[in-house]
């Protein structure tokens, strides 16, 4: 199983070496927290994290 990194610019999860995301290769292993966005316009959460894109963030990146 391949180890989930999250971006340090727009706290995206995943496997890859480049943020699929913002496309940033700032990716650190360093994380806690884990948000589900599945719909990005209606959810408050992702107001308030600013995420525009549905998929798996990082709560804390460090």
């Amino acid at each position: 199983m391949a180890r989930e990194m999250a971006c340090r610019k727009c706290k995206r999860v995943t496997t890859e070496k480049v943020c699929p995301a913002c496309k940033s290769s700032d990716l650190t292993p360093d994380w806690n927290g884990v948000v589900l966005v599945v719909d990005p316009t209606n959810s408050e959460i992702s107001k308030t994290l600013a995420i525009t894109q549905k998929g798996k963030y990082a709560i804390k990146v460090t």
